[in-house]
Order: C-alpha cells, then structure tokens, then sequence
C-alpha cells in the first residue's frame, strides 16, 4: 500500500509554497492514501486513555502521545514512511529546502488530541532541538478527524507578525479541519500559528490530529529558541497569571512543570 499520495506537479507546488502568505505554506487535501487515513484514524487512543499527555492550562488544552511502542501497526508503518528518505526528498522537491533530517523521537510531535474547548494559543515552535542540536524547519500536520464540522473550529490559524511588538499580528488564513488534509509549513519564518478559539465540537467527539517536524543544519541566522514561544489570547493580556505561564513554558528547564501525564 502507498502511504502518501504525493501530487505529480510538483513545480506548481513549490511556486504555491513559496508564494504563500502569512509564511510558506501548502494545504494538499486527501493526503494519505484513503484506507490508510482511516485505519490511522481508528487507531487513536481514546480521550480518556492513561498513555496521552495532558496540557491542560490557560495557554494549551490538548492530549499529546509520541512513545513508537504505543502505536498500532498502521500508525508505526505511516511514522515510518514519514521519516523515511524517501518523503524527505520529496519534501526537499516540494519546498526547496536541501538536506532535511527526520527526528525520529517525534520532539512536540505526534498524535494529538483536543476535545470540546480544547484550544492551543497562537504560539511560534521551538528553533532548536534540545537534544539533535539540529534547527526545526517544517512542520508537517495531517487532519484525522473522520467526523468534524467546520461551525465546531479546529481549523488551524496562520497569523502574521507584528516585527514592531514581536507579537502576532492578526489571523490571515484558517485551514479548516478536513479529515485527510495535509498542513505543510515552514516555522522559520515568524510562523504564528494555533487554535486560540476553544472547540464547539459536541462532547464525546474529538480534533484527532498527527504532527511530524523535518530540521536541517543550522542556519547562520537561525533563532536559539529551545521552546515554543505563545502568546497571549486577546483577552489574557493583562493577566499576570498568563504571563508567568508563558514565560515557564518558554524556558526549558520550566517547560515540564506546565504538563503532566493523564
């Protein structure tokens, strides 16, 4: 079985990808061969499963889970591929970026899961890894949600930078959550990105999402940033209480302190 059903016209790809705003980006929908996207959808650990970790805090509420032997056989082989040298080069060809490496210990990636009022605030990624020293380039994010409806949320917001606050700006695209939709983006270039707005989606459903990060050697002028940097909802932003929570999520010897395992 093909794991990814990679679009033949490429060139066009790299132009859309380059010319896109607010950063470089691609949405390429029905991603994943068909069988494939469901049988990885089906094999989400439920909500309530002890395996997730859990963020559960003003700034991100969501489930996170990257440990390779929890993952059933389809999610292990699709991890797999997407670490493989193949779809390395076929995201180099697609993006122009040269020389990408995996990261095969899936750092911030993963499944992740958010349920009703689930939210992730609009927040930059990490620059360098903490442990491979490499930078973190693209952030690649697969929609595995077989039933959602656009009215609940959960699309991904892409958000501007305002240079003068070093803040985001304002939200210029949301890329609605399509089960099977590929979200392909460079996270070097001010790359505000999130879910601020909690889901609507009814109780006992849930945003079933896999991310995947690709990194290069670093660039000269590559940020240091060890940790995700957030920002503050528009409604947060004189609370105290949030600011600290930003700044120890920042850190990287605080950032542990802010999630715990379910």
């Amino acid at each position: 079985m093909s794991h990814v059903i990679w679009p033949k016209d490429q060139e066009r790809l790299r132009k859309s990808f380059q010319d896109s705003a607010p950063f470089n980006h691609l949405v390429i929908d029905d991603f994943l061969d068909s069988q494939l996207a469901s049988e990885v959808s089906s094999e989400f650990p439920e909500f309530s499963s002890p395996i997730w970790y859990s963020y559960e805090n003003q700034i991100e509420d969501k489930r996170a889970m990257n440990s390779w032997d929890r993952f059933q056989k389809n999610t292990y082989r699709l991890f797999a591929y997407l670490n493989s040298p193949e779809c390395l080069r076929e995201l180099e060809r697609i993006t122009g970026i040269p020389e990408l490496h995996p990261d095969v210990g899936l750092n911030g990636g993963g499944l992740h899961a958010h349920k009703r009022g689930g939210k992730l605030n609009v927040h930059l990624d990490y620059s360098i890894h903490p442990k491979l020293e490499l930078e973190r380039r693209l952030n690649l994010i697969i929609y595995l949600s077989p039933r959602w409806d656009a009215s609940w949320g959960g699309g991904l917001q892409l958000w501007s930078h305002d240079a003068e606050n070093e803040a985001p700006g304002r939200c210029e695209k949301t890329v609605d959550n399509v089960f099977n939709r590929a979200v392909l983006f460079d996270t070097t270039q001010n790359s505000w990105h999130g879910l601020p707005d909690p889901l609507q989606c009814p109780e006992g459903v849930v945003r079933q999402s896999l991310a995947i990060y690709y990194l290069t050697d670093p660039r000269a002028e590559a940020s240091r940033r060890g940790k995700a940097l957030f920002a503050p909802h528009m409604d947060q932003k004189n609370n105290p209480e949030v600011m600290e929570l930003i700044r120890r999520r920042s850190g990287i010897e605080s950032a542990n302190e802010v999630y715990r395992k379910k």
